[in-house]
């Protein structure tokens, strides 16, 4: 293996793949691109499991509360963002989940404009405007019954230790 000047690491995120009463769960975000969709989503913070990060970001992004029922599985796609020549890997833990006890109130993350319920359909004709080609690979592989214990995922003490 040749030697690598600069460290890669790719960016870790999490998603939910909320599926209720035949529609599903995605946010409408303002992007350097423009109006996209995407699952509701975001980056793995330090100090939190997976599992908590996928529960925080879709209430973030959403303002419902996220009971993850299922790990999905991990994903992995790699973008050049527009107009730079920034190159980035996503590694995604997505999950799947029921939402309940929405805030109406609650101001959503920043860039979300709203967070809607399509039918599959409604996905697949938006597929153009998607933020990753993972939101339809995601949903596509709920709609195939895929499915993997919240148990293999594991999350080692230390995560939550202060560092001195």
């Amino acid at each position: 293996m040749a030697f690598m000047a600069t460290l890669w690491k790719p960016n870790v995120t999490v998603a939910a793949v909320v599926y209720q009463n035949d529609r599903f769960l995605l946010v409408e975000e303002n992007t350097r691109d423009g109006i996209r969709y995407n699952n509701p989503a975001g980056h793995l913070d330090p100090g939190e499991s997976l599992v908590q990060a996928v529960i925080r970001e879709t209430r973030e992004e959403t303002a419902y509360r996220f009971t993850p029922t299922g790990w999905l599985g991990a994903y992995m796609t790699r973008t050049c963002i527009s107009g730079t020549r920034e190159d980035i890997t996503y590694l995604r833990f997505a999950f799947l989940g029921q939402v309940s006890d929405h805030d109406p109130a609650q101001a959503l993350d920043t860039g979300i404009v709203r967070a809607l319920w399509l039918s599959l359909e409604e996905v697949r004709a938006l597929q153009h405007l998607h933020r990753s080609p993972l939101v339809m690979k995601c949903i596509e592989d709920c709609l195939a019954g895929q499915r993997l214990p919240l148990e293999a995922l594991y999350t080692h003490d230390s995560i939550w230790l202060r560092q001195s």
